[in-house]
């Protein structure tokens, strides 16, 4: 029989390993892109590197640095690879070999991003990270709900919300319909909402905290109203955006999110 001692020291090791593989999926972004050719593969490498840099430092305003994109060249990328977002249909002609989308996954080279953080005045963000149980409103003309973890209404929101959350590394849950419904959690209560309750229904989730959102469409705007909450040291956080397409509207909550739970101050 293995000693407590052995024990111990493999239960060591397989958590350096776990810690290791979550810090390296920190230095990973991800694109879509057409085909597999260098032509539509260069473009999305620079906006890729702008993704891993926030994801690697918690702090979205670097993205306003002027000097970020010259911060990036081909050897900070360690390796690339494909997945075929069509690879369950079967291929036709052109379409099959050039002009089928696909999923494009760069992983960069820990230590030198971590090079070009120092030079913007940066560094990684190395705590654990918080996992967010997101309560979202959802109003489209006569059409209003709570997005639940599945099911319909809310199919394509919940898709969209869980990329961007996958797109800048944070932790997400979407509450079960049961959950919002023994909660009393309404589109009309998320209008004003109480943080202090909805972190309480965030812990009961296996989260950390609670993003309050709500999303209105305008007709006048073109576009979606979404204004987010989080609480923070007894504070609360507002942010706000309008006139975007909702995957757009749902980027910008994560990351005025990842910039407050990172401890990179407050979005404005």
């Amino acid at each position: 029989m293995r000693s407590r001692a052995g024990k111990a020291a493999l239960a060591a090791l397989l958590l350096a390993l776990a810690s290791s593989a979550a810090a390296d999926e920190l230095y990973r972004a991800y694109a879509n892109v057409t085909g597999q050719r260098e032509e539509t593969r260069r473009p999305a490498m620079p906006l890729a590197f702008r993704d891993v840099v926030v994801r690697v430092s918690g702090d979205p305003r670097l993205l306003d640095r002027p000097d970020l994109d010259r911060l990036y060249s081909d050897d900070l990328v360690a390796h690339y690879s494909y997945r075929d977002l069509m690879a369950h249909l079967p291929k036709r002609d052109e379409q099959g070999t050039r002009d089928r989308p696909h999923e494009l996954t760069v992983d960069f080279v820990p230590q030198k991003i971590d090079a070009a953080l120092a030079k913007l005045g940066a560094r990684p963000w190395t705590a654990q990270r918080p996992k967010i149980a997101v309560f979202l409103s959802v109003e489209l003309g006569p059409t209003r709900f709570v997005l639940a973890d599945e099911g319909e209404p809310g199919g394509i929101q919940r898709t969209a919300l869980l990329a961007a959350f996958r797109k800048y590394g944070l932790p997400v849950a979407v509450p079960p319909r049961a959950a919002l419904d023994a909660a009393g959690i309404t589109v009309d209560a998320l209008k004003d909402p109480d943080l202090a309750r909805l972190d309480a229904e965030a812990r009961k989730l296996g989260a950390d905290r609670a993003l309050a959102a709500s999303l209105v469409f305008s007709e006048a705007e073109l576009g979606w109203i979404a204004h987010w909450r989080l609480a923070d040291s007894g504070a609360t956080r507002r942010w706000s955006i309008r006139g975007e397409k909702f995957d757009e509207a749902f980027r910008h909550a994560v990351r005025g999110t990842l910039q407050i739970v990172s401890g990179n101050g407050a979005p404005r």
